[in-house]
């Protein structure tokens, strides 16, 4: 007996030994890392709905489930699992009912599903022969207004070849989309009764985004219907009866973008979203909030930028205060304007709320909440004070070991002051000159933040100092930050990352003679430029980049933007010849390179890594190029992901270690 309890005094032990210690986080561990989105508080107030994305390792796959956990956080529960995966996760306005989206039992194209929100088999409510790409519920449940592509009738009926591709569009090709045909996204409505779906708009025109008026007679949406939609931005918010063939009221006329409505309370305003520049097309530019009268006049009532990008507006209960999240240099933060006096507060910031997703209205708000230890979590927001709801990141953050992050400001040789965010491996001497990896985020509007990073972590845990850059081009540094290098790419932005580099190595921090440069996107592209601007970097990884920018004009998907910021390259050669200047000065690259690029990327087109990666082999650099078979723009498949960090680590390792 005494043996006995001996024995389970060891194992007990060892047991917490084991829970003790931590493995340095490795491209392996992207098989284990969950994905939260899309939360939505039930109409009672006392639940929240979710997406949860789990990797499926046999199936080489994500799958997307439908969860609810309730307001206080205590109760969990999973409502679908199967196979095909679900998402699109919205209450009935009773709160009776989770609706959500899915392609079940063999369906070509995704349906909508309804479940009782207690459990029980989900039934399918809609038979939709086009691409369901968004829906809406009515106030009353009664109707759903949904966006619908039109049909694909471009496969034969007694082959399986297809189609030739026939394109007469400016725009004639989109990543993931691909080849862009007359296809255009319609509203519809569909009645939960009668099983009926009525035709609510046509044409040669794109509609989006709709919302119900509260009292649920009108649909406010978004749509484009310039001459030619191909060739601008100019979206406008649109309102018409929810029913087929009522007339349509165009309600804002900025030449800019106008998007994403939202109905006041009492039905009598719609707050919108309104781009910053009247421009016909801009990449370079941020939101304002504005606000219109949904009974007539296309003036707005009320605008009111804060130099900083907002999304996700929500009108507080009683439609006094307007709610939403604004991008400030390295965070995401949740903001709010007082209607009457146009007053701004700030109602998150500093360690707490770091990285919000999105956020959604009722009784408080719920947001995907994220920092550099903690992958996305749930939580509740209410009076101010902040509330974990979800755990699901424990079982992965319980058992790994995770880089320090800080924050850190560097001067370009211009006197720009830049923003960084550096990433060191936990077990490293303070003291200690590490190996250095620039590693550059796309976009390039965009920005690196104070958020749970999974390549930058385990880039660190192979023993680097990482250091992502928000360059001149980013956002969250105002609207002047960010429209910098209009027409002037590869410029300040190189001066930028340059900079940061000599930062880090002037503060002890990162060893000089082993400096790494990589990226994906823009980041790809930044990083061809910054190899063939200045020969301190001893290995690179430029992905899904281009360098050749006079082969990308009808190549990628960018065609509106180039022919707007560099007019075309017949009319401007000198122009298109002075941003291509990485391939026409690469036999002054030194620096061995590794290119990658997926398949069927239509946003960055594989051929511009082919190119610099065929003169690279020319000139008898080192250099390797990756095509992941089947992948787009994004690498989605989980054994490419892990192969991606896999070859990073690898191609360092051997250059700079």
């Amino acid at each position: 007996m005494k043996k006995f309890l001996f024995f389970i005094v060891i194992i007990s032990g060892i047991e917490q030994l084991s829970a003790q210690i931590k493995h340095k986080i490795s491209p392996a561990d992207i098989y284990r890392l969950q994905s939260i989105s899309d939360p939505h508080i039930s109409p009672d107030g006392k639940w929240v709905s979710y997406t949860l994305s789990t990797v499926d390792s046999a199936k080489d796959k994500r799958n997307s489930d439908v969860w609810m956990v309730s307001w206080d956080g205590e109760q969990t529960v999973q409502l679908t699992n199967t196979p095909e995966g679900e998402s699109s996760a919205r209450w009935s306005p009773d709160g009776k009912y989770i609706s959500f989206i899915s392609s079940r039992m063999g369906e070509k194209n995704s349906q909508i599903w309804l479940m009782d929100r207690r459990g029980g088999e989900a039934k399918k409510l809609t038979d939709i022969k086009g691409d369901l790409e968004d829906y809406v519920w009515s106030p009353d449940g009664k109707k759903i207004a949904m966006v619908i592509k039109d049909q694909d009738f471009s496969d034969t009926a007694k082959s399986k070849t297809r189609n030739p591709f026939v394109m007469d569009r400016y725009h004639f090709k989109e990543d993931i989309e691909g080849y862009i045909e007359n296809r255009y996204s319609h509203l519809y409505v569909f009645d939960l009764a009668t099983k009926k779906t009525d035709t609510l708009t046509k044409g040669n025109y794109d509609e989006s985004s709709p919302v119900w008026s509260p009292d649920g007679k009108q649909l406010a949406f978004v749509s484009n219907r310039s001459a030619d939609p191909d060739r601008n931005d100019n979206t406008d918010i649109w309102i018409m009866d929810a029913k087929s063939g009522a007339t349509l009221k165009q309600i804002t006329t900025w030449p800019g973008a106008d998007r994403d409505p939202q109905w006041s309370p009492d039905g009598k305003l719609i707050a919108y979203l309104q781009s910053s520049s009247n421009e016909a097309f801009t990449m370079y530019g941020q939101n304002k909030l504005a606000i219109v009268s949904a009974n007539g006049g296309t003036s707005p009532l009320f605008i009111r930028p804060i130099d900083r990008p907002i999304r996700d507006i929500h009108w507080s209960k009683q439609g006094q205060i307007i709610s939403f999240l604004f991008t400030d240099d390295r965070k995401q933060n949740i903001g709010q304007i007082k209607i009457a006096d146009s007053s701004f507060k700030t109602i998150s910031t500093g360690d707490v709320f770091l990285n919000i997703e999105s956020t959604t209205s009722s009784e408080g708000l719920v947001a995907c909440v994220s920092s550099p230890q903690l992958p996305v979590e749930l939580y509740a927001i209410e009076n101010n004070a902040v509330r974990r709801l979800t755990h699901v990141q424990d079982s992965f953050t319980n058992q790994i070991q995770l880089s320090t992050v800080e924050g850190f400001t560097s001067i370009s040789k211009d006197g720009t002051k830049i923003s960084g965010i550096l990433y060191r491996p936990a077990d490293a001497p303070a003291n200690q000159k590490l190996p250095l990896i620039l590693f550059i985020h796309g976009g390039p509007v965009a920005q690196d933040e104070f958020s749970f990073d999974l390549s930058r972590q385990i880039l660190s845990a192979a023993g680097y100092a990482v250091a992502a850059v928000n360059y001149r081009g980013s956002n969250g540094r105002g609207l002047d930050f960010t429209r910098a290098i209009i027409g002037d790419w590869g410029n300040k932005e190189v001066m930028d990352i340059m900079g940061a580099a000599d930062y880090l190595v002037e503060k002890g921090i990162a060893d000089a003679s082993r400096i790494g440069i990589g990226g994906w996107s823009y980041g790809g592209i930044l990083t061809n430029y910054c190899i063939a601007t200045d020969t301190r970097f001893k290995a690179a990884a430029s992905g899904a980049g281009s360098a050749l920018q006079f082969s990308m004009y009808g190549v990628d998907q960018y065609v509106t933007q180039y022919e707007t910021e560099l007019g075309t390259p017949w009319k401007n050669p000198e122009k298109w010849m002075k941003l291509s200047y990485p391939f026409f000065k690469v036999d002054k690259i030194k620096t061995p390179t590794l290119f990658m690029a997926g398949e069927k990327d239509f946003n960055v087109p594989s051929v511009g890594a082919e190119q610099m990666y065929q003169a690279l082999r020319s000139i008898g650099i080192p250099t390797q190029l990756v095509i992941y078979p089947g992948q787009f723009h994004g690498i989605s498949k989980p054994s490419y992901q892990k192969d991606r960090m896999d070859r990073y680590i690898q191609w360092f390792g051997k250059y700079l270690k």
